[in-house]
């Protein structure tokens, strides 16, 4: 069974996503380590890393993931936006090192018009930065997006483009996102299709590269180059997708879920979904 989980709140402090963690039944989770709406940080004080630490001893939750904040725009032409975009991935890194956090998601942005290599360039420029400049054992995933206009990283061409010029390539994984290989025209609703999609990435990236999935269903159609996650098993991909994706390569790496949180579902309702599916699947391996 994978590790399965959610992105969970850090109110109060950061350590409470283990409270949250435990109380929604999670084995893995996923975390913004500050406010993802502005470019300031507060700084972990020693205090609260060392409740952070203890939890994670405690609990034996693992593995963690930070995921970057929104602003963060890595193929940015704009220079005051992409100098503030690597120092805070740079911050990232630091505060995961300190927290025992292995790794770091992040979007890889747009570039805006001025065209996609550049865009590529700059991003790998970014990542060979941050992680030289913060040593040690904490990787960057990158997530692929969803196809939308201009942006960096939606087709796993353009993903082995990037990690082609990164020095410490041993430092970078993928996340994998499925409402948003999706959307940028990954079949992922039968097994022929997702095994396609598997054999693209083996040949283009590499299975060893993946270390998380995005576990989302798309609201928007196969191609439609529209980020909009929908409740498990309630959208485009559908239970039968969902459920392929489970029986398929990905569904053998941490799972967590990025649905949304509304009168119509929650987020422990859409994890009993894939841990009801979780089961349907392995019945069927062993039967």
């Amino acid at each position: 069974m994978p590790k399965l989980g959610l992105h969970l709140s850090i109110t109060g402090s950061i350590d409470m996503a283990f409270n949250r963690a435990i109380e929604k039944g999670c084995t893995t989770f996923q975390i913004f380590s500050r406010n993802p709406r502005g470019w300031q940080s507060k700084k972990l004080v020693p205090e609260e890393i060392k409740l952070f630490r203890e939890k994670l001893d405690k609990t034996k939750i693992v593995p963690i993931f930070i995921h970057t904040p929104y602003l963060l725009n890595l193929a940015s032409p704009r220079k005051r936006v992409y100098q503030k975009s690597v120092q805070a991935l740079k911050d990232e890194l630091l505060r995961a090192t300190l927290l025992g956090i292995p790794y770091v998601v992040t979007h890889l942005g747009s570039h805006l018009g001025f065209g996609k290599r550049n865009g590529q360039k700059l991003v790998t420029d970014a990542l060979n930065s941050s992680l030289s400049k913060v040593q040690g054992r904490v990787s960057i995933l990158l997530e692929n997006t969803a196809g939308t206009k201009n942006s960096v990283g939606s087709y796993f061409e353009d993903i082995a483009h990037i990690i082609s010029g990164i020095e410490a390539e041993e430092r970078i994984g993928i996340c994998f996102d499925t409402c948003h290989a999706f959307a940028a025209g990954y079949d992922l609703s039968t097994s022929v299709s997702i095994e396609a999609v598997l054999s693209r990435f083996r040949e283009k990236i590499g299975l060893l590269k993946l270390r998380l999935v995005h576990l989302n269903d798309s609201k928007a159609g196969l191609n439609s180059r529209l980020d909009r996650h929908e409740h498990i098993g309630l959208g485009a991909i559908g239970l039968v997708g969902i459920k392929t994706i489970l029986r398929s390569e990905f569904g053998k790496h941490p799972l967590i879920l990025e649905t949304p949180n509304d009168s119509l579902r929650d987020d422990v309702d859409n994890l009993e979904t894939v841990r009801k599916l979780l089961q349907e699947v392995s019945k069927q391996e062993t039967s």
